[in-house]
């Protein structure tokens, strides 16, 4: 039976080989015998691969930005402690879904089509994210510096510890909910110290 939540089912699957096993190696005939249909199912939901990955690319940052605006709902007005919660909140799918950071990594592999389609999707958040830092600075309650290469910089800092964990291994780091719980700490206090107003 074709139903709304086959298409979840595919979105979910896609996501995690593409997250896994990379953009490039996954066909939608690996989709469809992962979700249990047909190909002819998977192009009944997404017209063409093409149109599977942009949805799969929606569909990852629709769970982040869930995710995230739960993080800043739950926090008062201090933006230390607002930064601190996206923090906790974006690193959390290393510990429960490594495939969602792992498609990050894929993002670069991707043409520019795709890459296009994704910086569409979260121009609006980089913005808000942007003007929310730099109206903190303003008001002396985080360190003043450019907002957009700041926004940039925490970006990078997060999804780098999430998504390249042989070179954490390379530095010491076990791969274990204590070595993951140990990770989150350090970067937390590195994120929280490099805010700290001037």
């Amino acid at each position: 039976m074709v139903n709304g939540s086959t298409r979840i089912r595919i979105l979910d699957t896609a996501l995690d080989l593409f997250g896994t096993r990379g953009v490039g190696t996954v066909s939608l005939d690996d989709i469809a015998d992962a979700v249990g249909v047909r190909k002819q199912t998977v192009l009944y939901w997404f017209k063409s691969r093409s149109g599977l990955i942009d949805a799969v690319l929606d569909h990852a940052a629709d769970e982040l930005l869930v995710v995230v605006e739960a993080a800043i709902r739950s926090q008062g007005d201090e933006p230390l402690d607002r930064v601190d919660a996206v923090v906790c909140a974006v690193f959390r799918p290393v510990v429960r879904r490594p495939a969602l950071l792992g498609l990050i990594r894929e993002v670069t592999r991707l043409d520019e089509s795709h890459i296009n389609h994704l910086r569409g999707r979260l121009s609006v958040v980089v913005e808000r994210c942007v003007s929310y830092l730099r109206s903190e600075m303003e008001k002396g309650r985080l360190r003043t510096c450019d907002p957009m290469v700041l926004a940039g910089l925490l970006y990078s800092t997060v999804s780098g510890t999430g998504t390249e964990p042989i070179v954490l291994e390379t530095f010491g780091w076990e791969p274990n909910a204590a070595g993951l719980r140990q990770v989150r700490r350090e970067l937390r206090g590195f994120v929280r110290a490099a805010l700290q107003p001037n």
